[in-house]
């Protein structure tokens, strides 16, 4: 598989920014827009902080299961932090590099190297197991329903054993003549599916107990003369909302459909990196310019765009309550009006930059930037 070299070492959104400046030709069209006063109609009140180690360029989430946000840096440590608290509750660590975030039911917590290798950890930090799956991962793991899911940069899905590490499945997908190198997100399911993108435009539901391919859906075709514009992979973690599950492509498209069967509902043309997030009535993306948009879920209508934060690079949605919330390169947090796209409030987690989603628990805001700041907010 031919792959674009542009992500061992930099993260997605710095990456794509990489790409669309070179076909511009000037790195001036980047310029990222002055930020204009906003007066807050709610404030982020931090119910604690701490230091969880950098993820350097790469975009690391949290894994929130139980008590625990499970949490990893680049250098290698994993890290249980209590929600309540931001304690540390345990702390490991690998012998190598990562490059992506845990994952974790609560009960074992997986981790995997750049290179393949996979270690697993019970929930009071005790090394489980580790094998190696024999190619590069960039993709987060998901632990759910007693397996452990990786993806390999092979277009492999591989199934281990949570308890044991032992291979229960592997499903192998075409391989594709360009693809971006990128990780790709998981969407589990009720413990017994995940929903994930695919590099050609496509998204499609996998089985977690076999591995077996449930539906697969086109969002998007390959358009253009060269082969970067081709490039329409659907690399960033589908949502879902009640029966509605929605996914955007990049160079592509964004479109939602029906989560058992993958029947498309709609889909317009659009370009994201960052992926979606659903309200019961609206989905919401942002396209490379940092352009933020709302669509009915029903059919697709464009609900409003705001452009006040051209270029800032901004990271994955979380929309909550409301309002959508979602970071940005300088490691501002800036809140929309759901219904309108108002911009009602803004506040500064870090100076580094946030890409991962916020999360919502326990009526908390979970944030973490790539500096390693993790901190706990309430909404007042």
């Amino acid at each position: 598989m031919i792959s674009i070299k542009r992500l061992a070492s930099i993260s997605m959104v710095g990456a794509i920014a990489i790409v669309l400046v070179a076909c511009s030709g000037s790195a001036r069209v980047r310029k990222p827009a002055e930020l204009t006063p906003v007066a807050n109609q709610f404030e982020m009140v931090p119910v604690w902080t701490t230091n969880i180690g950098s993820s350097e360029t790469f975009n690391f989430h949290p894994a929130v299961a139980g008590d625990g946000a499970y949490t990893a840096s680049n250098g290698g440590n994993v890290t249980k932090t209590d929600l309540a608290t931001g304690k540390k509750m345990w702390e490991a660590s690998v012998p190598e590099n990562l490059a992506v975030g845990p994952g974790s039911d609560g009960r074992t917590t997986a981790v995997v190297g750049i290179k393949g290798n996979v270690y697993a950890f019970d929930d009071t930090g005790k090394a489980l197991w580790n094998v190696n799956i024999g190619s590069e991962v960039l993709s987060e793991p998901v632990v759910a329903g007693g397996v452990v899911i990786v993806r390999a940069l092979d277009n492999r899905f591989v199934g281990l054993d949570a308890q044991t590490g032992a291979r229960k499945w592997t499903y192998q997908r075409p391989q594709s003549a360009l693809s971006l190198r990128v990780g790709y997100g998981m969407l589990p399911i009720n413990n017994e599916v995940v929903v994930t993108g695919f590099s050609g435009g496509r998204f499609g539901m996998i089985a977690i107990a076999n591995g077996g391919l449930v539906w697969e859906t086109p969002i998007s075709f390959p358009k253009g003369f060269s082969e970067i514009e081709r490039l329409n992979d659907v690399t960033a973690k589908p949502s879902m909302e009640s029966d509605v599950v929605c996914a955007v492509s990049y160079q592509g498209r964004i479109g939602c459909g029906q989560v058992r069967t993958g029947n498309l509902l709609w889909f317009k043309d659009f370009s994201s990196y960052t992926g979606t997030a659903q309200s019961t009535d609206m989905v919401f993306s942002a396209n490379e310019k940092s352009y933020v948009t709302a669509f009915a879920t029903k059919d697709g209508t464009q609900v409003w765009e705001n452009t006040k934060l051209t270029f800032r690079d901004v990271g994955e949605p979380l929309a909550i309550g409301k309002v959508l919330l979602m970071g940005d390169a300088e490691g501002y947090v800036h809140a929309f009006s759901q219904a309108n796209g108002d911009l009602v409030a803004r506040f500064r987690h870090d100076s580094s930059p946030i890409t991962a989603a916020p999360i919502a628990v326990g009526g908390l805001i979970l944030i973490q930037s790539q500096g390693g700041k993790l901190a706990a907010y309430s909404p007042k």
